[in-house]
């Protein structure tokens, strides 16, 4: 595992790198066109020093310099990078102790975040489960009762039932020729 601080100085190291490619890149595409055509218009003179060939009248302005278009250019280095901001002057003289210790602090303050959010969700799905819950004993008593309903209506129905026969026995001995 990569300690912060080799983390931070490999970093500084590609950061650094990067602007240095950046650089050369942009200094060879502005100023390589020009050194390629003074060299090119060089060679060609001397293989056209014998012709006669009448010399050009260019009425051209001169080209700008890279200083004119962007003044601040040529003071721009590394190690000037970040002196005017005393945030980040500050932030560059910490120890490596204060800013192990400042990472434990914010991660510290991040679990308690963790933390609360998780105590949150644990009470709201208890609050949940405890209405499913009397919701469910709802249902069960409501069960209970309709069961009970259906044991006194068969009950009835037995008893009905009986009294229909009886009535139906006695009917028949008095001389009834129903069903």
């Amino acid at each position: 595992m990569m300690s912060s601080g080799s983390r931070q100085s490999g970093n500084y190291y590609c950061v650094r790198s990067c602007l240095m490619g950046i650089g050369i890149a942009l200094t060879v595409s502005i100023f390589g066109p020009a050194l390629y055509w003074k060299v090119n218009k060089g060679t060609k003179l001397g293989h056209h020093t014998s012709s006669n060939c009448p010399p050009c009248i260019c009425d051209c302005p001169p080209p700008l310099s890279i200083l004119k278009i962007v003044p601040g250019l040529a003071n721009l280095s590394t190690e000037d990078c970040g002196k005017s901001d005393p945030e980040l002057q500050q932030e560059m003289e910490k120890q490596y102790a204060e800013l192990l210790m400042e990472e434990l602090k914010l991660q510290e303050v991040v679990a308690q975040e963790h933390i609360r959010h998780m105590n949150a969700t644990y009470r709201e799905a208890r609050r949940v489960a405890s209405q499913y819950q009397r919701e469910a004993e709802k249902c069960t008593i409501a069960i209970e009762t309709c069961e009970e309903a259906r044991e006194n209506a068969e009950a009835l129905i037995l008893r009905e039932m009986k009294l229909a026969l009886l009535w139906q026995q006695r009917a028949h001995k008095m001389g009834w020729q129903g069903e």
